[in-house]
């Protein structure tokens, strides 16, 4: 009996292990290669230029949450902090010299040792979820390789490389632009996601209190996912 069903569970295992390859024959594309300079510069310019890059960089405070509200974030871009909040936790987070972040649990200040791991998560999930906020006006983030990539239907997206800073160094990202150079969509080649080439749309704006454009909303395949009530503003 006991044979019977190992025999079972592998047979169970290797057809998912098929079917698992055979997704990703079909859905994985490989990194794209592109042209970096001047060129290339210019196309991220333009993208900056069609979201009013200007008015974002003057917005002190950006607000939103993900996953249905359970993160939350307070960023003040001026003094370079963060307040992240998910389940019973609250980071007042640094991002400057994060080691002086703090975390508390229902109110209470967390000693040295809980503090350190609790801290590392927030820098983690802020990392995430603002780049779902704010990804278009980091083209130009220190660390960052820009390239313009031929698409198929005859125009040109930007690709950028993120070789350094971040929680995860090395991933990429292929930006579907209209005309104008403002952002519809983009597609990822990223650590976490095993197959190249996944597209999420970013095509859903909104104009905050300060000027800024940015995301309502993402769809990624069949997830859609709100970034919350988003804010941007000055006081």
């Amino acid at each position: 009996m006991l044979r019977r069903l190992l025999k079972i569970l592998g047979i169970i295992v290797l057809v998912f292990v098929i079917a698992l390859g055979v997704l990703y024959a079909i859905f994985n594309e490989p990194l794209p290669k592109g042209r970096s300079g001047p060129e290339a510069d210019a196309l991220a310019e333009k993208m900056l230029a069609s979201l009013n890059h200007e008015l974002y960089e003057n917005t002190r405070f950006l607000e939103w949450s993900l996953r249905n509200g359970s993160h939350l974030y307070k960023w003040d871009r001026q003094l370079r902090k963060a307040e992240v909040q998910w389940d019973e936790y609250r980071v007042e987070l640094d991002l400057i010299n994060t080691s002086s972040s703090i975390g508390f649990r229902n109110g209470e200040r967390l000693n040295a040792n809980e503090n350190e791991d609790v801290v590392a998560k927030a820098i983690s999930m802020f990392n995430n979820d603002s780049f779902w906020l704010v990804a278009p006006y980091k083209v130009f983030d220190p660390g960052t390789q820009r390239e313009v990539v031929p698409l198929e239907d005859g125009s040109d997206g930007l690709l950028v490389t993120y070789n350094s800073g971040g929680s995860t160094p090395g991933d990429s990202y292929l930006w579907v632009l209209q005309p104008s150079g403002f952002p519809k969509s983009f597609k990822m080649w990223v650590k976490i996601i095993p197959i190249g080439g996944v597209e999420a749309t970013w095509d859903e704006w909104l104009v905050t209190e300060s000027g800024a454009f940015l995301p309502k909303s993402h769809v990624m395949g069949p997830l859609e996912f709100s970034m919350g009530e988003v804010r941007g503003y000055n006081q």
